[in-house]
């Protein structure tokens, strides 16, 4: 839940409710999520922070796709009255400078998505006091993650929205279910795992335990309660029943799953170069999201999005407990 919905207030609001709630730290420079961490952590509730994973990149290998669809997004940035920016082949969105906050800093949980941070950090982070949960979306990863010293695996099936956490950027992400690889990942390692994608209901959640999962995690269900951040327009589009869920790179160079709407029919691939392809395509969303312009903005959710409510994050959390009954 990057890029703003994930807010200080929705993850104190998710630990008064019993629950864990988590910081998203992609895209934030690391003096924001000092200051959003001891926001938290004033508050004395349990939470955690996620950290994307940086991943090296080869403009030599990969600039001339890139180039490309700068070209064919041109016309749409002068429909929005938007600049498209330069790439930055550099960026690694903070992450050794990051990992160095969080060391120091210790949140009880430290998650991490689109790849495994080297066993030395791992190592780190525990000794510092925090558990440490990576992100998976096959076995394979499942026991990369183990053999590297993870405390416990987020295990994310083809139902989640937002970006997949597939490690490789470029493959196409398995489309087994939260079920069915929660079965899968049981076979190769026994670390706890956390069952996310598609989780809306107490009765998706209660599936999701007794499929082996020790803990839920949700995001879509989210996305409407007053402490998320989530933008007007994105909001607006979760009312409207007749949009369709889609997987798409079009906005990041990543897949992730969202709304359809015209970005994503007209821009039906993109190179999958993250984050530049992200950086590309930034400044249009954020002209869109001014313009409260659902038609082109990443319209991230989940497949159960028309389950999402308005109202609280305290009630959502009480909506989702299994304890509650299969509904």
């Amino acid at each position: 839940m990057a890029g703003g919905v994930s807010t200080p207030a929705l993850v104190i609001a998710v630990g008064e409710a019993g629950g864990l709630g988590q910081l998203a730290a992609g895209y934030l420079p690391p003096q924001t999520v000092e200051a959003q961490v001891r926001q938290v952590q004033a508050s004395g509730v349990p939470f955690g922070v996620n950290v994307f994973v940086a991943e090296t990149m080869d403009p030599a290998r990969e600039a001339e796709a890139v180039e490309r669809y700068r070209r064919r997004l041109q016309p749409l940035a002068e429909h929005l009255d938007a600049a498209l920016p330069e790439p930055d082949w550099a960026d690694t969105d903070h992450y050794r400078e990051k990992l160095d906050l969080l060391a120091r800093l210790a949140p009880p949980v430290v998650s991490f998505t689109f790849g495994c941070p080297d066993p030395v950090d791992i190592q780190r982070l525990r000794d510092a006091g925090s558990a440490v949960v990576v992100t998976v979306t096959s076995a394979a990863e499942a026991q990369a993650a183990a053999a590297a010293g993870a405390d416990a695996l987020c295990v994310q099936g083809f139902e989640a929205g937002g970006h997949r956490g597939t490690w490789d950027r470029r493959a196409v992400p398995e489309s087994a279910g939260l079920l069915a690889l929660l079965h899968e990942t049981q076979k190769v390692c026994d670390l706890p795992l956390i069952g996310a994608g598609g989780v809306m209901t107490s009765a998706q959640a209660a599936g999701a335990l007794e499929a082996g999962a020790v803990a839920i995690q949700a995001g879509s269900a989210f996305l409407l309660v007053d402490e998320a951040g989530t933008r007007p327009a994105h909001r607006r589009a979760l009312t409207e029943p007749d949009r369709e869920s889609v997987l798409t790179r079009a906005f990041s160079g990543r897949v992730g799953r969202g709304l359809a709407n015209t970005w994503t029919a007209t821009f039906p691939d993109a190179p999958p170069t993250f984050p530049v392809v992200d950086q590309l395509t930034k400044p249009l969303r954020a002209r869109a999201g001014a313009l409260e312009d659902p038609e082109h903005l990443n319209l991230w959710a989940g497949t159960g999005w028309r389950e999402a409510r308005v109202g609280t994050a305290a009630e959502v959390v009480q909506r989702l407990d299994p304890a509650l009954g299969r509904r």
